[in-house]
């Protein structure tokens, strides 16, 4: 019979927590202790997020943890795994960017790796039992090392919400935000920022963007001038910003920056959670948003018409892979080897107007590109026969023609 979770605690000696320093994996760190375990091995993963490393250690240390790491990857999420996704189009329910998504497997190849380091005899998270970050991390996590056990207090625990939670943190002196209940619940990378709960919670109340927003200027707040930024693509991949080469991270940085004075890349979605609810979220995506938009400017230019037709269908199923933490699956990998293909042509520049929360293209440069001006003129031409078009449209229309004809004369 499989062990419940509380049964596999009580036989564990060591942990490893995903911790990122907040109230829940504060309080799972203490609570650990509390409940029997030896050692609770903390690990921060730093997708450019981590501000003070120190103080996330200290935190940790006076919170019960025997160790502490901090694993900067975010090299390797934006190059691996953000402008995977870029490249594939996806966004799941047509909107939402992954930004969560996508770190989640790759915050879970740190954990197993520490894991397997320190012969540890359990993962532990924080996710609670009604979100889709429990399942992106357990899956990745089953995918790296099938025999590693893992666990989430808020799937059994005694605490029931959090007030309580908070409770228990002011009777075990663990340090707590002075404005905890004014606060959204928030995941934080340099690829998105996520805001939930509070107001947002309900979808009748329109999101207060001063309040709300961290990285972006409202709209109607951000300055009275347009700015054009040109990005280029090197393959699907983007390599450069304003003509200076940059690395992934750094171009994102950079360009969360410009983008985010312009009102770029605020998405307020109500989305489909994999455990069968709604919920509300709002996320800035500043970069992102101009990359997708800038991306999807130079395929349309450079990628074949039948394969860049299908890569927009399969983008849609990508994005719902993604979005339910299979990012370390068979199809995963076989979908990935076929957006490479389709990327080969898509090398170029494109300029991008941001506008007080719009965006305009502004010039598209490929080095091959599909679009031939004198096929495509409206004025005179010496590469196109007109007159091919009525055969072209007798064939191509000649199945509707038989089933018009054939309904009308049977009266159906």
């Amino acid at each position: 019979m499989p062990q419940n979770e509380f049964e596999i605690l009580k036989q564990a000696k060591k942990v490893v927590l995903a911790y990122s320093g907040g109230l829940d994996t504060s309080v799972i760190v203490a609570w650990l202790r509390e409940n029997g375990v030896e050692e609770v091995i903390c690990v921060s993963v730093d997708l450019g997020q981590v501000e003070d490393a120190k103080a996330l250690e200290e935190k940790a240390i006076m919170s019960g943890a025997s160790k502490f790491y901090n694993v900067n990857v975010e090299d390797e999420f934006i190059e691996d795994y953000a402008f995977k996704s870029l490249k594939a189009g996806a966004k799941y329910e047509n909107i939402y960017l992954l930004g969560t998504a996508i770190a989640r497997p790759l915050i879970a190849k740190v954990l197993v790796d520490v894991a397997q380091k320190e012969n540890a005899d359990v993962i532990v998270h924080g996710c609670t039992g009604k979100g889709n970050d429990q399942i992106r991390f357990e899956v990745s996590i089953m995918a790296l090392d099938p025999n590693i056990k893992v666990i989430a207090p808020w799937r059994f625990w005694d605490i029931k919400g959090r007030s309580e939670e908070e409770a228990y943190a002011k009777s075990h002196n663990i340090a707590l935000s002075t404005c905890s209940d004014q606060a959204y619940s928030m995941d934080e990378n340099i690829w998105h920022l996520s805001h939930e709960g509070l107001d947002l919670e309900d979808p009748e109340n329109p999101a207060d963007l001063e309040k709300v927003l961290c990285w972006v200027t409202p709209p109607e707040k951000a300055i009275d001038k347009a700015e054009i930024v040109e990005v280029e693509f090197d393959k699907g991949i983007p390599v450069a910003l304003n003509g200076e080469k940059l690395k992934g991270s750094d171009l994102v940085k950079k360009l969360n920056k410009i983008a985010g004075k312009h009102g770029i890349g605020i998405d307020d979605i109500v989305e489909s959670r994999m455990v069968g609810m709604k919920s509300r979220g709002l996320y800035e995506n500043p970069a992102a948003s101009v990359l997708y938009f800038a991306h999807e400017k130079l395929e349309s230019v450079t990628v074949h018409p039948d394969a860049l037709e299908y890569k927009q269908k399969m983008a849609i199923d990508y994005a719902k892979l993604v979005y339910a933490g299979k990012w370390m699956t068979p199809l995963k990998e076989s979908m990935d080897a076929f957006v490479k293909t389709s990327q080969e042509n898509v090398t170029g520049k494109v300029k991008v107007k941001l506008y007080k929360g719009s965006m305009q293209p502004a010039g598209i440069f490929a080095e091959n590109s599909l679009y031939i001006e004198e096929y495509a003129t409206f004025e005179e031409d010496d590469v196109y026969k007109q007159a091919d078009a009525s055969g072209f449209i007798n064939l191509f229309g000649l199945s509707t023609k038989i089933y018009a004809k054939a309904t009308k004369e049977s009266g159906l």
